[in-house]
């Protein structure tokens, strides 16, 4: 079993199909969930799944967290569109995670990025952040452009 950062191939796909609105009012909703080194995730990946999830402690549930999209939550320079998010904060558990999955909650759960901590992360009866990289074309969360 392994987690592998990567942004799932059907998310490529959809959004050439519009499925994805990441505007910051009128957009969709975005989740965040938590995985033990015991979960499979990658690029195959299609759809939140509950399967090697963290269990529930403190303010983290299942299904994780929602994302919020700051103003602006996308951008485009240089010939590079980006996406970002607000950073994500569980209080009060105890966690030991090795990976995310970031989910569109507005259409079916469907799969976006996947996130690999390369090591476990771990907080015992504090906080568990997830902290986005800066809103910059060579650093986002999601970013799109030339090959």
């Amino acid at each position: 079993m392994a987690i592998t950062q990567a942004v799932a191939n059907s998310f490529k796909k959809e959004l050439l199909e519009g499925t994805h609105k990441f505007q910051y009012t009128s957009g969709d909703t975005f989740k965040l969930a938590l995985y033990s080194s015991t979960a499979t995730l990658n690029s195959a990946t299609t759809a939140y799944t509950s399967t090697g999830e963290v269990p529930a402690s403190g303010q983290y549930v299942a299904g994780g967290g929602t994302l919020v999209k700051p103003n602006p939550s996308t951008s485009v320079a240089s010939g590079v569109a980006i996406v970002t998010f607000a950073n994500l904060s569980f209080t009060g558990v105890t966690i030991t995670a090795r990976g995310a999955l970031i989910y569109n909650t507005s259409s079916s759960n469907k799969a976006v990025a996947v996130l690999d901590f390369a090591s476990d992360k771990t907080a015992t009866s504090g906080t568990f952040t997830i902290q986005f990289p800066a809103f910059t074309t060579s650093a986002a969360i999601l970013r799109i452009g030339n090959a």
